[in-house]
């Protein structure tokens, strides 16, 4: 909170005077007199001081002597009572030197230094006065400034996907807020958001304000749909306003990503700016009367959808900015100043912006002007990293083992197969393991690794035994 000045810009304390004199090592006059010095302004001393100089460089006598009030009268207007009782106290006692110098009848001197101590006193107590209603002032400030916050709360730089950022304008003095309004929430049906104008200035236009923004506060969490929403405002509006009086509004809302909504109730269309830099009206479809008006033409408002991609920007403003003239009478160009001035970030976009317009009005604005810049910053590119995939294990070579030969069983052979019979009596038996034959001579079948000769007869039954 900015608190009020207790000086005027005519009052300098002697604040460094003091911190050099009044050390650890001063007396203790030398620190009074030091705290004395720093409350005490400088101009009006200069005043004193330079009465003084003429009178003495003149010689006049009692011609400057008089003149010695001015100093704690002026000192009443920068300063505290005691501020005004130190140059008072100096204006009479150079008075009283000067006049004794220059040789004032006593008589004279006592009249002119009474006046100067009256002055002195009334000053004090006017000093003291004002002193005190500086505070109150201050105090009474502080609870506006409060409710000015509380009123118009501070839109954060991010709000959910959306870069934003706001410039106001009140036209009274002293103010912050007025007959414009706007708000940015994050609710369960994604960012919604309100600017709006009230028709007329001062204290009524901003009770009706507080009255938008707390209906819009509460509906753009409760309903699911802008319109409702619109409806809720429209509906307490026309039960609390006077038969002439209304607000001009844009509501909007960010419900899915790639599409705006707008509902445009007898309100400046908003600009559009693409990711390409071309700016855009959006111009209602089904023109909608204000805010307040409804019961009168019986019309509704209508729901507007605008695809909003990555890069775009949405500017909603009052007409205190397109109305704003110059001293030729000529309105200021908004859409032209957006199209210079637009760039990824809002806040630069709108200092840009509203420095433009202070310029072209010369300096101060005569109407309240509100301005918010809604901006989707592009979503970058995830680099996504190929798989990396494992080369497969190199098998070890397998070598082979290198073949056993088997061991050759040289096989006995049998002469004459007819002549010989087994010991069982059937012919073609093989003979017994003493008298073994070579068999394959008039067969040309080897015998089966293994098996014993002996144990399998050509009759097919075991024999050898």
């Amino acid at each position: 909170m900015t608190q009020a000045r207790d000086h005027g810009g005519d009052h300098w304390p002697i604040g460094p005077l003091r911190n050099r004199v009044a050390g650890p090592g001063a007396s203790a006059w030398t620190r009074a007199a030091a705290h004395v010095a720093s409350g005490t302004p400088v101009l009006p001393v200069l005043i004193v001081l330079a009465v003084v100089l003429v009178d003495l460089c003149g010689g006049a006598g009692m011609i400057w002597l008089p003149l010695l009030a001015a100093g704690p009268a002026l000192a009443a207007t920068t300063s505290g009572p005691r501020g005004v009782f130190c140059v008072g106290l100096l204006a009479v006692v150079l008075g009283a030197v000067v006049g004794a110098r220059d040789g004032v009848p006593g008589r004279e001197l006592v009249a002119v230094l009474s006046a100067l101590a009256a002055v002195t006193l009334a000053s004090g107590l006017s000093g003291a006065l004002r002193g005190r209603r500086e505070r109150v002032l201050a105090a009474v400030r502080s609870v506006a400034e409060a409710a000015q916050h509380a009123l118009l709360r501070p839109v954060p730089a991010t709000v959910g996907p959306f870069q934003v950022a706001v410039r106001y304008s009140a036209a009274a003095a002293e103010a912050r807020i007025g007959g414009d309004l706007y708000a940015l929430l994050s609710t369960p049906y994604g960012v919604r958001m309100i600017v709006g104008d009230v028709r007329g200035k001062g204290l009524p236009a901003v009770s009706t304000a507080a009255l938008v923004l707390g209906v819009f506060r509460e509906a753009a969490y409760d309903e699911p749909d802008l319109l409702a929403v619109v409806a809720r405002i429209e509906r307490s509006l026309a039960r609390n306003l006077g038969c002439d009086d209304f607000v001009t509004a844009v509501v909007a809302g960010y419900p899915q990503t790639g599409y705006l909504e707008v509902v445009n109730c007898g309100h400046a269309p908003p600009l559009l700016v693409r990711a390409s830099g071309s700016v855009v009206p959006v111009d209602p479809t089904h023109p909608a009367p204000p805010l307040g008006l409804r019961a009168l033409t019986g019309e509704t408002p209508s729901l507007q959808v605008l695809p909003f991609a990555d890069g775009d920007q949405l500017l909603l403003y009052t007409d205190g900015v397109t109305e704003a003239r110059n001293h030729r009478r000529e309105f200021y160009p908004l859409a032209e100043g957006l199209a210079r001035h637009w760039c990824d970030e809002p806040a630069r976009t709108l200092t840009a912006l509203h420095d433009e317009l202070l310029a072209h009005v010369g300096g101060r604005l005569h109407d309240d002007a509100a301005l918010l810049l809604l901006h989707k910053p592009a979503v970058p590119a995830r680099v996504v990293a190929d798989p990396v995939v494992a080369d497969p294990p190199v098998a070890a070579p397998v070598v082979a083992d290198p073949p056993v030969p088997a061991p050759v069983v040289a096989d006995p052979v049998v002469s004459d197969l007819e002549s010989d019979a087994g010991r069982d009596g059937c012919p073609g038996s093989l003979p017994s393991r003493g008298s073994r034959s070579r068999v394959v001579e008039r067969t040309g079948v080897a015998a089966a690794p293994g098996v014993p000769l002996g144990s399998f007869t050509p009759c097919g039954r075991n024999g050898g035994r």
